[in-house]
């Protein structure tokens, strides 16, 4: 019996990695023509940071999140663990404070530690926050990694193929497709991001960067070779249209105002990734006879996957009991 997983993104491909890990013969079958064409989980920040995130999500996604951590580092030697650093411009230290209280797992620094860390911000800030258990990744090697992995277990990957009708399975199936399966899952909702990666060789930073903002905290992740991945914009939108240009200007403008070298960055890519989130921003593994969707990742993809794939795993070991369907919330 082959368990069908549709949707090759981060869950659908660690779904995948899961089941063959625990013996299951699979296969992925996805309906875009390459993985780069995966938008959300291609233009992801790539950040672990279960930590930070706790600032808006409940304690739990701290639960789920740092063990992904050591999953991601067994998986992929790319991953970056020096941690989280939160900075915020003088005029704005009301929302470190705010950002301190409402999050865990970080130590205080002044001036001369921040610069310990990061010399190329020596005298720019004075305070910040050290999230030092987080880590991150770069999304576009990663899902290579994962591709490697699962032709290691000797798991197809099929693309330009379609969603099988239920006369055509041959087994159960994990539904991995985001916003595609809203044909199923109609409370799904699409919130928008968006993201630049820069070139800008002569900035040196070596972990991820959050400048807190009135309007939004950004991030800047280091991709490696004078790369940066700049976002932060959550947007209620299904819209996958290109970055607008107040978008671009509010990106460039906080990247600038981190390090103003970012002023001549070479602007080598815009993207734009729409995410599946439920009502409560929590994702939720459900199944429904012998299919199980894992859906609702919202801007916790990498950081949850693993853990949604277990629990996918777990109800695929029941889908022969024939009760009927069920929804199971995961968080």
């Amino acid at each position: 019996m082959t368990v069908t997983v549709v949707g090759a993104g981060v869950a659908g491909l660690v779904c995948a990695i899961k089941l063959a890990v625990r013996g299951h013969q699979v296969e992925v079958i996805e309906r875009s023509q390459r993985i780069d064409q995966n938008a959300c989980s291609w233009f992801a920040g790539g950040m672990l940071a279960p930590w930070c995130e706790s600032e808006n999500a409940e304690p739990e996604v701290v639960e789920l999140g740092l063990p992904a951590i050591e999953w991601w580092d067994r998986q992929f030697a790319g991953v970056t663990r020096r941690g989280t650093l939160v900075v915020s411009q003088a005029r704005d230290r009301a929302d470190l404070e705010r950002f301190s209280r409402r999050t865990k797992g970080h130590s205080r620094l002044d001036g001369d530690q921040i610069a310990e860390l990061e010399p190329d911000l020596a005298g720019r800030f004075d305070q910040a926050l050290f999230f030092a258990e987080e880590a991150h990744l770069n999304p576009r090697k990663a899902l290579a990694a994962l591709q490697k992995r699962l032709a290691e277990l000797s798991v197809p990957i099929r693309y330009d193929t379609r969603l099988p009708t239920a006369g055509e399975r041959t087994g159960p199936v994990v539904d991995c497709r985001g916003l595609g399966a809203r044909d199923r899952l109609t409370d799904l909702r699409g919130v928008r991001g968006e993201m630049l990666l820069l070139r800008s060789p002569e900035v040196r930073l070596s972990r991820t960067v959050r400048l807190l903002h009135p309007r939004f905290p950004v991030y800047i992740v280091p991709h490696g070779d004078g790369l940066y991945m700049v976002g932060a914009t959550m947007i209620e939108s299904d819209s996958a249209a290109p970055i607008s240009v107040r978008s671009v200007m509010e990106l460039l403008g906080a990247a600038i105002a981190l390090h103003p070298v970012f002023g001549e960055a070479e602007i080598v890519e815009t993207g734009v990734g729409v995410r599946p989130a439920f009502a409560d921003n929590f994702p939720d593994v459900r199944r429904d006879g012998d299919t199980v969707y894992v859906n609702g990742l919202y801007r916790h993809g990498y950081l949850l996957a693993p853990a949604m794939a277990d629990r996918a795993a777990d109800m695929i070991a029941a889908v022969n009991d024939k009760k009927g369907g069920q929804q199971c919330r995961y968080l």
